[in-house]
């Protein structure tokens, strides 16, 4: 017989998640693993079998001390466990409704804050970087090609792996101006440009691999070595190796934890560095808040230096070059050592 926090559980995954809220199947997975390493903590810790589970279990303490046994037992990170934590609070508020004699307790689970974490340091790699890891392709094979399509459209346009492995071709648009249609997280869309370089390396791809052709305009612009769509540990493998390939030449311009995801920090930094305003590189990315962007322009050395500069110039006499007011440069040079500059 199952218990109500079976039954609901069920119905929560197979219901109110895919139909009531849309739910991505990525957010699918990430809640379903939340509830399975709960189980796993209620009969390792509470000792209470799976089957045995029921909706009293979960009250606001029990989700704490399961938090915490993630992160003692299981080293998840900070943002791991505000993870699990979102799969619980959803899940209390579908109880709310279905069981509403639960209400104070699942009230009680949604109150639970989520944990702060220390502002970890961004990793990125810088344009030379880029250009060092893409140099790495073998760009004589087909699959070269294809993979140097992919980092160079993941960098020029930062999307998400998860975004770039579900571009379709009938997402792509050749005719000017050139963009992308972008299934983003949480099912909203937005449209990408496409630069004249980037069009260039995937007119040259798609040219080989028919992608544009009607009957595969539904299927994956870029497939694995086996046709079908890739993973994003896929993505993540064929990235990592490149790295490898590239540390060995100049280890200071690739990191060592470089990641699908470092691609997009880069991207971000490269557009703060230039300039592009806030709001412009929130929405290419794809940010729901313009606050998760500007974790970019904090860390953008060359906007800080720029604002020092522009500040220091209105309490700073211009400094007019000594050479300029000397008629030989080479006197300016043997003097040098006398004059000191501050």
């Amino acid at each position: 017989m199952k218990t109500d926090f079976a039954s609901l559980l069920y119905k929560y995954f197979r219901d109110y998640l895919v139909n009531d809220l849309g739910a991505s199947g990525c957010t699918i997975s990430t809640y379903r693993v939340a509830f399975v390493q709960f189980i796993d903590y209620m009969e390792s810790v509470l000792h209470v079998a799976a089957e045995q589970i029921d909706l009293h279990h979960i009250t606001r303490q029990n989700i704490l001390s399961f938090l915490d046994w993630l992160e003692q037992n299981r080293s998840v990170s900070v943002a791991t466990r505000n993870q699990r934590l979102a799969a619980f609070k959803s899940f209390a508020i579908y109880v709310r409704y279905e069981r509403p004699e639960y209400l104070a307790q699942t009230d009680d689970v949604r109150k639970i804050k989520i944990k702060k974490g220390q502002q970890k340091e961004i990793s990125y790699l810088k344009p030379e970087g880029i250009n060092l890891l893409l140099g790495q392709i073998d760009r004589a094979t087909l699959s070269g090609q294809r993979d140097y399509a992919m980092f160079f459209l993941m960098f020029t346009t930062g999307i998400r792996v998860s975004e770039l492995i579900q571009i379709k071709g009938r997402d792509v648009s050749m005719n000017h101006p050139r963009h992308l249609l972008i299934h983003g997280k949480g099912g909203k869309k937005r449209h990408v440009p496409v630069i004249k370089q980037l069009g260039k390396v995937l007119a040259d791809y798609t040219s080989k691999t028919g992608a544009f052709l009607p009957h595969n305009l539904d299927r994956p612009l870029f497939n694995n070595h086996s046709g079908n769509q890739f993973t994003r540990q896929g993505i993540n493998h064929l990235l990592r190796k490149y790295a490898n390939m590239a540390r060995p030449r100049n280890p200071s311009l690739i990191p060592a934890d470089t990641s699908p995801h470092k691609l997009r920090h880069s991207t971000a930094m490269a557009l703060v560095d230039k300039g592009t305003e806030l709001i412009v590189v929130r929405d290419l990315l794809g940010h729901a808040s313009v606050q998760t962007t500007e974790i970019y322009a904090k860390l953008s050395n060359h906007r800080k230096r720029e604002a020092i500069e522009g500040a220091s110039q209105q309490i700073v006499d211009p400094e007019e070059p000594l050479w300029e007011a000397n008629a030989s440069l080479k006197e300016w040079l043997m003097n040098l050592g006398k004059n000191r500059i501050m």
